[in-house]
């Protein structure tokens, strides 16, 4: 073969081996880039409004917040804010900003970006306030009176009340800070256009193909190693799974149970997995028949088989549950009604409520997959045929991953959800963070997430007193208490605790799983 041909024949070979790399997207150079299969579409890129882990693993690497979270843990350390302190009172928090910080647009982060950011969420006359759909901002900063620009590096955040989860919330996605001007400039678009001052800047958004990140080289705390990340949605676990097997993409969530072992004797993948502050459950809403009777929802509870689901199904990727609160959780406690399986208890307690056998018949609403929502349509045909083994008549009702939530959180009165799938994963390691947001009286959407619509007057007590006070031995009190009333209540059914998995390939070296389930990448390298 002359030189000539030679040269043609390698140049093609590379560029089939680009394109095959940048199957589904554009072609990719794969030795400075990391490609992620997600379980689905991100729904939105500005941090204000996420709501799912699609959104946040794939934009949270272009924002920071005041306060971060350590790596490996919910230990806060400084970010924006490079120092803190409260008043006695615990009802003003005053942060001293980081000096020479740029926005990805240029733009200087001060102490009037915090107030916009804050501000655009909380207050409904604030001019940007209609640029999104901000479902953390309640259980976030509700508790945010004002916002006082001291100086250009001093902010003061006034409380209304003291409220003891405070400064976690501060690290959490939706206190992140987004550039005001290119708010300004792209109004509602901000959510496909995002601008933060984090390790990574947006590239491009191609809808079902993917999004596209790139390091940013003027990052105050050091540009990453890698170039690029690209975060593809995959539904299918089992196309998601032969993408990183063929080397399409080189890392992956949502791994099929069945070949997890399979992927650990591969010598070219490496699996990372943690415990993790996740529950999956089922929602029922209290506030419609059926289910606003506590015998029928206890009946449910009894009806399925959590623990067949945790072995056949899921074989190890998550620990069967007995509370919302995951174990990982301070203030946890198993001292809580048991709702083992027993069919003959769910039929007894059904008759008790007055229903025949089949008399019952209801939707089952399931994502086809999503972020954290493991084997979520086998998982739903084992509950199916529980449920309907004791006397319910149920039809499973799939939906995609943005429309079911968009369903799941709409208000009680237009709310067609009767029993749906759901899974948390705590964003704080507070217990306030599961049990007020997803249970509380005062946070049924729009205002929050307790789309079970459950309202108990005692345990909206406990949960609001848990908030405010600030010794710790109490707040495990009143935790407890709580737990056990909504164990009794049955509001949601608990499955398992998800464990954390991800594979990928084994020249990724240097990456951490996280106990809030979001990615970091800005410290890893490609080997």
């Amino acid at each position: 073969m002359n030189s000539v041909r030679k040269l043609s024949v390698l140049l093609i070979l590379g560029l089939a081996l680009l394109i095959i790399a940048g199957c589904g997207g554009e072609a990719v150079d794969k030795a400075d880039t990391i490609i992620i299969g997600l379980e689905a579409e991100p729904v939105t890129l500005d941090p204000a409004q996420m709501t799912d882990f699609n959104s946040s693993r794939a934009g949270m690497e272009i924002y920071d917040s005041l306060l971060r979270f350590k790596d490996g843990s919910t230990e806060l350390e400084p970010c924006l804010a490079t120092d803190w302190e409260a008043s006695e009172d615990g009802l003003e928090y005053t942060f001293t900003l980081r000096e020479g910080v740029t926005f990805h647009d240029g733009t200087p982060f001060n102490a009037e970006a915090v107030k916009f950011n804050f501000e655009r969420q909380l207050d409904p006359e604030h001019p940007y306030h209609d640029t999104g759909e901000f479902g953390y901002a309640d259980f976030t900063l509700g508790m945010v009176e004002e916002v006082v620009v001291v100086d250009e590096g001093t902010v003061k955040i006034v409380l209304s009340e003291p409220f003891a989860p405070f400064l976690g919330n501060i690290a959490m996605h939706a206190a992140a800070i987004v550039s005001p001007a290119a708010i300004e400039q792209y109004g509602k678009d901000i959510s496909i256009n995002p601008v933060g001052t984090g390790p990574y800047k947006f590239v491009s958004w191609d809808p079902g193909v993917e999004v596209i990140l790139e390091k940013n080289e003027d990052c105050w705390r050091g540009a990453p190693e890698v170039d690029r990340l690209i975060f593809r949605p995959i539904v299918e676990d089992q196309t998601r799974l032969t993408e990183l097997e063929s080397g399409n993409v080189d890392f992956i969530v949502g791994i099929p149970p069945d070949d997890l072992q399979r992927l650990k004797d591969e010598d070219k993948l490496l699996i990372v997995e943690q415990p993790s502050m996740h529950t999956w459950y089922l929602s029922l809403n209290c506030q419609k028949p059926p289910f606003d009777d506590k015998l029928v929802r206890q009946a449910a509870n009894y009806a399925i088989n959590k623990k067949a689901i945790v072995d056949d199904i899921l074989k190890g990727t998550g620990v069967l549950a007995k509370n919302l609160l995951p174990p990982l959780i301070w203030g946890y406690t198993d001292d809580v009604q048991d709702y083992s399986y027993d069919p003959d208890k769910a039929r007894a307690l059904l008759k008790e409520a007055g229903y025949e056998e089949g008399e019952i018949e209801f939707d089952f609403h399931v994502p086809k997959s999503g972020s954290g929502m493991q084997q979520p349509v086998t998982m739903a045909e084992a509950i199916q045929a529980d449920l309907e083994a004791v006397g319910f008549k149920v039809t499973i009702k799939q939906l995609e991953w943005g429309t079911f939530l968009d369903e799941a959180v709409k208000p009680v009165e237009t709310n067609e959800f009767l029993m749906h799938e759901l899974s948390w994963l705590g964003d704080n390691g507070d217990p306030d963070n599961f049990l007020y947001i997803l249970l509380s009286g005062e946070q049924w959407p729009e205002a929050g997430f307790n789309d079970a619509f459950y309202k108990n007057d005692r345990v909206d007590q406990l949960l609001n007193e848990a908030r405010t006070v600030s010794d710790h031995d109490r707040r495990v009190e009143l935790y407890e208490e709580a737990q056990k009333l909504i164990a009794d209540d049955s509001p949601v059914i608990v499955v398992d605790h998800e464990i954390q998995i991800v594979a990928m390939d084994k020249r990724i070296k240097g990456f951490e799983l996280h106990p809030t389930g979001v990615f970091r990448f800005d410290k890893v390298t490609i080997e």
